[in-house]
């Protein structure tokens, strides 16, 4: 896949992710708890992914996940399941900008210093731009978050 195919897809998942909230939010709207739409986003998810990986690798896929499984390995799972869990409360409470703001500043920030950290030898010097970047995004999105707060 090349680059701008990659984008293209950077970009379609970045528009459904707000779809995909906004919806979570009215199903919020009819049930008891917020746990009700990550239950549905959860079970759906699986049950496309399971049916994919048959599809794919027939019933070896299933045991070849099994037997990957690592009591680490569920952290991706929890992960996951927080940032969907922490964005319809968003959604709810600021707005859908104010939360993409806050989520997308937080990410890059935290997107350089896994980078630094995987980098090592790279000097933090070089990194001036990214950095003067991140630093307009997250003063971007204050700017976005405060009206919604």
């Amino acid at each position: 896949m090349g680059a701008a195919a990659t984008v293209a897809l950077l970009v379609s998942a970045g528009l459904c992710l707000v779809l995909q909230n906004l919806l979570m939010v009215r199903i919020t709207l009819s049930a008891s708890t917020v746990l009700v739409a990550l239950v549905i986003n959860s079970a759906v998810g699986l049950t496309a992914l399971l049916a994919l990986l048959l599809l794919r690798n027939g019933p070896g896929g299933v045991a070849e996940a099994v037997s990957a499984l690592r009591p680490w390995a569920l952290l991706p799972g929890l992960l996951g399941s927080f940032f969907v869990f922490a964005g319809i409360l968003g959604y709810q409470r600021l707005g859908a900008a104010p939360t993409i703001a806050i989520l997308v500043a937080s990410q890059l920030a935290a997107g350089l210093a896994a980078d630094q950290l995987k980098s090592g030898a790279q000097a933090l010097s070089t990194q001036g731009l990214p950095i003067l970047g991140a630093i307009l995004l997250v003063v971007g999105a204050f700017l976005i978050a405060r009206r919604g707060v």
